[in-house]
């Protein structure tokens, strides 16, 4: 059994996967880099309402980002976020088979 303190952690971090607008984001940006902008546009939200759910996603260091002139341009912090998501995608996926 793990320690409270990391269980508490380790759910903290799966919350931030339930807002749909992150889960979005996240699932952009397993497609590769991309800005701001760009994201707001895709997901038909302001820049604004973009950047709040960034810097979530930041502070949970579940993305990173670097400065291209003017633009802030955001990825994935690491393969383990793309698997995460890969195997939540596969989950789902086995769920809505007929099989299952």
């Amino acid at each position: 059994m793990l320690p409270d303190e990391e269980v508490v952690d380790i759910a903290d971090f799966f919350k931030v996967f339930g807002d749909t607008t992150r889960l979005k984001i996240l699932y952009m940006l397993e497609a590769g880099e991309t800005s701001v902008n760009n994201i707001s546009v895709s997901l038909g939200i302001s820049q604004s309402v973009a950047s709040q759910h960034l810097k979530l996603l930041r502070v949970a260091r579940l993305v990173r980002w670097r400065k291209d002139g003017k633009n802030v341009i955001y990825s994935l912090n690491d393969d383990h976020i793309a698997r995460i998501l890969s195997l939540g995608t596969e989950h789902y996926e086995e769920t809505i088979s007929p099989d299952a």
